[in-house]
């Protein structure tokens, strides 16, 4: 196995009367093929921007891709041809979006709109598209799939609704599955179910998978590496393994310790203070020094760079190794 996709230095900027957002501003990552690839951070750091971008799917002006490039298979997906492209996406890289609810188009049945996907990148007549959208709804498991074929999106639960977009996103074989909080609208129940079934298929299928979520129950469940992003950039990377049980960044550890814990004895959760900057206006030097609780001057006044502490893990920050994990963020809470 190797490099399916490699991502450098990307960034997408959006202008508006009030200034330039700088929603993704360097960001660099690499997708191994038949791995799953895990970009984790707050709402606003840009996780879903980035694949976006890749993609061509955002919309310039506003926006603008300010640089870098994303390499699939050794072509430019930045440089691409419209047309080119547009036969990329969907085809050998595909997306979940979402909210099911309003990414499946509300007038055309779910049967209908898996048909368009295979009928647009495959030389196949209408009847063997609407096979091939049957054999999708039973892989992914929806009960009485012929019968789903002829339903709206209305008419589907929330977990069918989210099996149905998987099932549109796999219509045509995908190298590369982007999922972009897959399981964010669905209970616990629905959601161990989804994960599972993108497990089966990745093994089955033999896809790639970037899997865009603010949960860490999910990193820890589906993820082989692990890329974690803050206000436009990333902080941290590492095997699934190292971010959970060695981070080196005070926000990938802040984030760990906010999630809660069925056995401990915390009166309240841990909690980063302070919000995610505007990217109208990010602070100088590191961009999480007005909520770290380790910031100095120097940290206020230059960038840190992301670097390698071993084979394993990157991390950008310049008290690495300097401070005492387990008493961070711990401050006035009573254990």
């Amino acid at each position: 196995m190797g490099k399916i996709l490699e991502v450098k230095d990307l960034k997408t900027y959006f202008h508006s009367d009030d200034g330039v957002a700088r929603a993704v501003d360097g960001v660099s990552f690499v997708v191994e093929d038949g791995k799953t690839l895990g970009i984790v951070g707050e709402s606003g750091c840009g996780k879903t921007v980035s694949c976006l971008s890749m993609l061509g799917l955002v919309q310039c002006p506003p926006g603008e891709m300010a640089g870098g490039t994303a390499l699939f298979r050794g072509e430019d997906l930045l440089t691409m041809s419209p047309k080119r492209l547009r036969s990329v996406r969907g085809d050998e890289i595909a997306m979940i979006f979402q909210e099911p609810m309003t990414s499946l188009n509300p007038v055309f049945t779910c049967g209908n709109q898996v048909m368009e996907s295979v009928l647009l990148h495959q030389n196949v007549s209408k009847q063997q598209a609407r096979e091939r959208a049957l054999e999708t709804f039973k892989l992914v498991g929806i009960p009485d799939p012929e019968r789903r074929l002829g339903e709206y999106p209305h008419q589907l639960s929330g977990g069918l609704r989210q099996r149905v977009m998987i099932a549109m996103a796999l219509s045509c074989n995908p190298s590369i599955l982007i999922c972009d909080e897959p399981t964010t609208a669905l209970d616990v129940t629905i959601q161990a179910q989804i994960l599972s079934l993108l497990k089966r298929l990745q093994k089955e299928m033999g896809m790639a998978i970037i899997m865009i979520t603010h949960d860490l129950g999910v990193i820890a469940e589906m993820a082989d590496w692990v890329v974690v992003m803050y206000a436009g950039k990333v902080v941290e990377e590492g095997t699934v393994h190292n971010i959970f049980h060695n981070p080196q960044h005070p926000y990938t550890i802040g984030l760990q310790k906010a999630i809660p814990r069925l056995k401990a004895t915390v009166e309240r959760l841990n909690q980063i203070e302070g919000t995610v900057p505007s990217p109208l206006d990010f602070p100088e030097g590191c961009r999480f020094n007005t909520r770290c609780p380790l910031t100095d001057d120097k940290c206020k006044n230059d960038i840190p760079s992301l670097l390698n502490i071993d084979s394993n893990q990157k991390v950008a920050c310049w008290k690495t190794g300097k401070f005492d994990q387990k008493n961070l963020y711990l401050q006035d809470i009573k254990i």
